[in-house]
């Protein structure tokens, strides 16, 4: 066999093994569509705009779940940050199991449930500007068992991770970090309470930096700031699975605290 032919095969086999790979990645996550929007509300307009959104809006998503054309509606409000006047601070996160079968228009007319009230005292477009919108499909998911998530998940971490190979990042945190992180939970080595990823489809340019998210959830403030681990509980860290995710990671990752103000869920038995 000439050399040719040798370095063709390999070639094949390369591709091959590169689309097996893809394949085990994309079957590993659901076909969910999340669609994350990030929005600045001047503080003056916080109140009302939480009211509104939390009397009119999330009625409207309720609608969408029970209609199983929406699975997740949450908004979310950020803690802290910098340039406070200008950088996002409330977060929605809509989560479609058929992003393409789901009409929008229908699915966000509040006149069709709340046809006594006029648009102008219920809509929260003018209070608020979109600056970014992305596209993720969610990924792991751990919890503490039997966790009220309407009492005890107040609030979340998100963190961006910018990895050179997202899905095998991924793999990596469901096979080392979920195990580990549920089991601290069940164990109560920390107050944290969930554990999610998620994998960004859309945008991808080079001044995003990031292509995946990993979410914290905890029951307050502090919990949700230093991480929620006990200096005295024994805690012994997947490190071999840790220094694997981070020779992945390409920059710095970055991350945010957000309240959770409401999330209707169509996983929520009640």
């Amino acid at each position: 066999m000439n050399q040719t032919k040798i370095k063709t095969n390999r070639f094949f086999r390369s591709i091959a093994t590169l689309a097996l790979s893809l394949v085990i990645s994309l079957q590993s996550f659901s076909q969910e569509i999340s669609v994350w929007q990030f929005r600045h509300v001047d503080q003056s307009n916080m109140q009302e705009f939480i009211e509104r959104e939390t009397k009119y809006w999330s009625k409207v998503a309720e609608a969408g779940v029970a209609k199983g054309n929406l699975n997740f509606w949450g908004l979310f409000v950020k803690q802290g940050g910098f340039n406070l006047p200008e950088a996002p601070n409330v977060l929605f996160i809509n989560t479609f199991n058929d992003i393409d079968a789901v009409n929008m228009g229908e699915l966000w007319d509040a006149s069709a449930h709340f046809p006594n009230t006029p648009m102008e005292d219920m809509e929260t477009q003018s209070m608020s500007t979109t600056i970014h919108m992305i596209f993720a499909q969610p990924g792991n998911w751990v919890e503490k068992e039997g966790a009220s998530p309407d009492d005890d998940y107040n609030f979340v971490r998100f963190v961006f991770h910018n990895s050179s190979s997202p899905g095998e990042l991924l793999a990596l945190e469901n096979e080392h970090w979920a195990p580990f992180i549920k089991a601290a939970i069940e164990a109560g080595h920390t107050t944290q309470l969930a554990w999610g990823n998620a994998r960004i489809l859309a945008p991808s340019q080079p001044n995003m930096e990031a292509n995946t998210i990993s979410y914290d959830v905890h029951p307050t403030m502090k919990s949700a700031l230093l991480g929620g681990f006990s200096p005295d509980a024994d805690v012994q860290f997947p490190d071999e699975g840790l220094s694997k995710i981070m020779e992945l990671e390409i920059s710095r990752r970055f991350n945010n605290v957000y309240r959770r103000i409401m999330v209707i869920n169509a996983d929520d038995p009640n």
